[in-house]
């Protein structure tokens, strides 16, 4: 089955420290991207990094997996993914649990390359006013990403496009 996951957070979670008009702010964002297309299946932005954002992020997943999938989701060795309770998830959706090895940082290259696109494209350069006009321009950056941001990689489609494209041949 094509269902493939990498859900990686740069050590715990991608994190952006934003600058307002009097304090910095820290916005934690923990995505999980479909490698077969390079789409986010689901995603969670919060503002401090808990289980609480995981099972958010979890959650999401499931509304997304097309019914008797058996994806990988594969991550880092951040502690919210060694939690007991992120495990059993895991377990009663019948996901399989991948891991990378200690200091092996290789096999989180696409999601570091969607977290990079996403600094250089939305991020890098851009004043936010509050928190919360900096959590809708994730939001919009991600749609974007899905369903508007053509690859080369993907023959010129977005994620979506591609996905749906393959789905109906």
């Amino acid at each position: 089955m094509r269902y493939c996951f990498v859900d990686n957070h740069t050590q715990e979670f991608e994190y952006f420290t934003i600058l307002l008009k009097h304090a910095f702010i820290s916005a934690y964002l923990s995505p999980i991207m479909d490698l077969y297309n390079n789409e986010i299946m689901s995603y969670s932005i919060s503002l401090h990094p808990d289980l609480a954002q995981i099972r958010e992020m979890l959650d999401g997943l499931s509304k997304n997996l097309p019914k008797g999938a058996t994806p990988i989701l594969h991550s880092d060795q951040g502690w919210q993914y060694q939690h007991a309770e992120y495990q059993r998830y895991l377990k009663e959706h019948n996901i399989v649990q991948s891991m990378s090895r200690k200091g092996n940082c290789m096999d989180n290259g696409a999601m570091e390359c969607f977290f990079g696109r996403l600094k250089v494209e939305m991020f890098y350069g851009e004043k936010f006013e509050s928190v919360e006009e900096f959590i809708q321009k994730l939001h919009e950056y991600i749609s974007y990403w899905n369903n508007k941001r053509i690859s080369l990689k993907l023959k010129g489609m977005s994620p979506v496009q591609y996905r749906t494209h393959y789905q109906t041949i």
